[in-house]
């Protein structure tokens, strides 16, 4: 079923998933004009309490999506690990962007891996691991050191391993529990990117200024705009990342991750929704990443991707909640940092609370204010 487009102020938009993405979606879209209903089975969650209508449901439940789909003239997402049957189900009933087939190919790394292989996408040596015996002959042609991740439901480092050995990788698959995994052969990094774009039902395509990324324990750390790397390279990366879009045929906002190594693109990862690593958009650009999904979503023309200011991004973890931390005084003592909090109740290691982005004239300045305000917090 699809609504007349474009959808306008007044409509209602829903979302599945109602973390800290979800609750930056429900913002723009009710800054925008239009009500939000969120599914989510957390009745803390973050975009819950921003919304309209929060379904306390399972992503599954059949009452709460056609509730959902009902109610609404479209539906997005929040995050890729939502049933595609679910997806399905509400195409039923409204308007669902990234659709199900988008959905259903990112969401598990062998079939993502896969897609980009046979579509011509470089990417790091990787084999699709489902017994032992595959580990085995893989090591064998990759070596070590390598990394095993499983192939659905991991993120921020979580279900992944580094392997040194086939001893590592063995018994990493086993605590795995034996379920489908990818192992990937060593690359020699240069530095991490990524593109965050938006791509339209007619196939227009605009593209956020590209962010050079670092890691901390497999979790976003920092990121840099712009990247530090040439123009050629960032035009290529622009030409890679809107083709996957194109090749998906994918309506929404979404990130392609990537690896340079030699001087070379890898592409790492598809995130078929709004990307961490976009977050600094939310200061720095003419539109952010989340009008932008509910741009997309509600069939608008696209918004304007263009960078106002240099800027880094910080993200604020859960292991800074300890030992009298963070400390606010210090951090918005200073007029060129913008603080967002996601409204989580408690706080653990590892756990994404919130970030900060550092505006300056200066990209380098801007870092070192940035890496000078995560020290002190």
């Amino acid at each position: 079923m699809s609504s007349k487009l474009p959808l306008l102020p007044g409509a209602t938009l829903g979302i599945l998933g109602g973390g800290q993405l979800g609750r930056m979606f429900t913002i723009a879209a009710r800054t925008m004009g239009y009500k939000v209903m969120v599914l989510d089975p957390d009745a803390a969650s973050p975009a819950g309490q921003m919304a309209d209508v929060h379904l306390q449901a399972g992503y599954d439940d059949q009452a709460a999506l056609k509730r959902l789909g009902e109610t609404c003239a479209a539906v997005t997402t929040e995050f890729e690990n939502v049933p595609a049957a679910s997806l399905i189900e509400l195409a039923g009933h409204c308007r669902v962007s990234p659709g199900a087939d988008a959905v259903a190919i990112v969401q598990d790394r062998g079939h993502e891996k896969s897609w980009l292989a046979g579509n011509g996408f470089a990417t790091a040596p990787f084999a699709l691991i489902r017994s032992e015996d595959d580990l085995d002959a893989a090591l064998a042609e990759f070596g070590t050191p390598s990394l095993l991740k499983v192939s659905r439901f991991g993120y921020d480092g979580k279900g992944q391993a580094r392997i040194h050995s086939i001893e590592d990788a063995r018994t990493a698959f086993r605590e795995f529990g034996g379920q489908p995994c990818v192992l990937e052969g060593f690359v020699r990094l240069e530095r991490e990117i990524s593109v965050v774009l938006a791509r339209s039902d007619a196939g227009e395509c605009m593209l956020f200024p590209i962010a050079e990324n670092r890691h901390e324990n497999g979790i976003l750390d920092v990121s840099i705009v712009p990247a530090r790397i040439t123009d050629a390279l960032a035009q290529q990366a622009r030409e890679i990342a809107r083709a996957v879009a194109d090749r998906l045929g994918y309506v929404g906002v979404m990130a392609v991750e990537f690896f340079i190594t030699g001087g070379r693109l890898m592409v790492n990862e598809i995130a078929p929704r709004p990307h961490n690593s976009g977050h600094y958009t939310l200061d720095a650009c003419v539109t952010d990443q989340f009008e932008q999904q509910v741009r997309a979503l509600a069939g608008l023309p696209l918004g304007d991707t263009r960078l106002l200011s240099p800027v880094t991004m910080v993200n604020l973890l859960g292991d800074r909640w300890r030992d009298g931390g963070p400390h606010w005084a210090t951090l918005l003592a200073h007029p060129n940092i913008k603080l967002h909090l996601y409204g989580k109740q408690t706080a653990r290691p590892g756990r994404k609370m919130g970030h900060f982005n550092v505006l300056d004239a200066q990209a380098e300045a801007a870092l070192q204010l940035a890496e000078q305000m995560r020290d002190a917090l």
